[in-house]
């Protein structure tokens, strides 16, 4: 592994050298190590997507155990937004660590849950009074948004929509749509849980923002009624369905709706959210707000946190004790969420996130135009993805996505597909790499369609 002597980057990670260096086949031969270790002590569901043992990261690569650098277009599915091992982060969390690791909030409480919730309230969409509640992962803070949304309206019914995912646990592996890997042989799912139809523009045969929203209300009334619904649950972009960014106009007619019906609107930006999009969240760029919003993944730069926003009335609902968790909103964890945060602001992330996504547009666009089995291009900011199909009948293409992803593997670019179906390759780098360091692991991913 090579170091050099000043960070390549401003904004995050161990000195690690910027650049794609394969000095083994991948796996090498220490990273082999580690899976046949991982085969037997492992459980076998857990899988994995590159079969590397990680030793550094930082910037926009990952370091493995044999001395290979690659290209990072992954961000441990969208968590590392301010890079891995941030300096601020690991300042803040070296220092929590040496006043105190645990308490737990909801026996003796702390400073630092209290300021993550005020940045959060300050944050999110809408200048309305709020209230948060911290967690630990995404899914968590899905069931407690859904939990808080059916103690508020004393309603149980509960829509997500095509394509969607918000989880493993029971109740979000119902609200998530794909079947494999998440769901197969793992029911039964929690009840009240329906789904509707969603705005997929590539797919959707013309149909604006608004019709869309139409279709979708139209079946909530008939089939559910407005009177039994809790709550819409919607990713403003949808991730691991396949970076799917509704019509313009299909979310706002969906709140509209939910406002008026007496529905609450929780927004999933649990992938989208922390400037990943290129604004703080996705809800913003259509003008939407939320009456709850749900976040994780990059909010605290690796640690494992998570949380509930809402509108104080409906947040302030839920009986003292009803909400919190032995390790919800861990002080390790609130400290890298006030550093993380800091760093989206004084690093200027949410305008890097924009310069990024110029970049990948620009870039898959001029590919899309050479290549006819790139049916679509899509997405905002460092969140954007490529839908492969057969050029001749514009059906789903997923040996052709494994084709390509395999091979921008082997060439060592850390690449993730997603998609109901399989054939869609998504963009996720952290907002911390360099201009050259992206084009040339899109130039990999433009190699591996050649050679597909």
């Amino acid at each position: 592994m090579t170091l050099v002597d000043t960070p390549a980057t401003t904004t995050g990670g161990p000195a690690l050298t910027q650049e794609r260096r394969l000095v083994t086949a991948i796996p090498g031969p220490r990273s082999q190590e580690l899976m046949n270790r991982k085969a037997a002590a492992v459980a076998a569901g857990v899988g994995h997507t590159l079969p590397i043992s990680v030793v550094a990261a930082g910037g926009g690569v990952v370091v493995d155990a044999d001395g290979n650098s690659l290209i990072d277009l992954g961000s441990g599915i969208a968590v590392t937004g301010v890079g891995n091992s941030a300096p601020r982060v690991v300042e803040a969390v070296s220092a929590q660590l040496g006043a105190f690791t645990h308490t737990c909030f909801t026996v003796s409480p702390y400073e630092g849950y209290v300021a993550v919730a005020e940045k959060l309230n300050e944050l999110t969409p809408g200048d309305h009074e709020k209230r948060s509640a911290l967690f630990n992962s995404g899914a968590e803070a899905v069931e407690n948004a859904i939990k808080i949304a059916r103690h508020y309206t004393k309603k149980q019914a509960v829509v997500a929509f095509d394509h969607a995912y918000h989880g493993r646990t029971n109740l979000t592996m119902g609200l998530t749509a794909k079947n494999i890997p998440y769901k197969n042989g793992f029911g039964p799912f929690a009840p009240e849980v329906y789904r509707a139809p969603l705005s997929y523009p590539f797919r959707d045969g013309g149909l604006d923002g608004r019709e869309a929203a139409a279709r979708a209300i139209t079946m909530i009334e008939k089939q559910i009624g407005a009177e039994n619904l809790a709550a819409i649950i919607i990713e403003p972009i949808q991730g691991e369905g396949g970076f799917i960014v509704p019509a313009a106009g299909f979310l706002p007619a969906l709140v509209e709706w939910a406002t008026a019906n007496g529905v609450v609107f929780i927004a999933d930006e649990v992938q989208t959210g922390f400037a990943r999009t290129g604004a703080w969240f996705a809800s913003e760029h259509e003008g939407i707000v939320p009456d709850v919003i749900v976040t994780a993944k990059g909010i605290a730069g690796g640690l494992p946190l998570s949380a509930v926003t809402g509108r104080a009335e409906i947040m302030d609902s839920a009986m003292a004790g009803g909400l919190g968790g032995t390790y919800a909103g861990s002080p390790i964890a609130c400290a890298a969420a006030l550093a993380t945060i800091e760093t989206y602001e004084q690093d200027g992330l949410v305008e890097r996130a924009k310069e990024i996504g110029s970049v990948l547009i620009g870039r898959l666009n001029a590919l899309r135009t050479a290549d006819p089995r790139i049916g679509d291009v899509r997405g905002r900011g460092a969140m954007v993805a490529i839908e492969l199909v057969d050029p001749a009948t514009g059906a789903p293409d997923a040996a052709l996505t494994n084709k390509v992803a395999k091979f921008a593997h082997e060439q060592g670019v850390i690449l993730l597909t997603c998609g109901t179906y399989g054939n869609v390759i998504r963009f996720l780098p952290p907002l911390t790499i360099s201009d050259e360091l992206l084009v040339e692991g899109l130039g990999v991913v433009a190699e591996g369609l050649k050679q597909a």
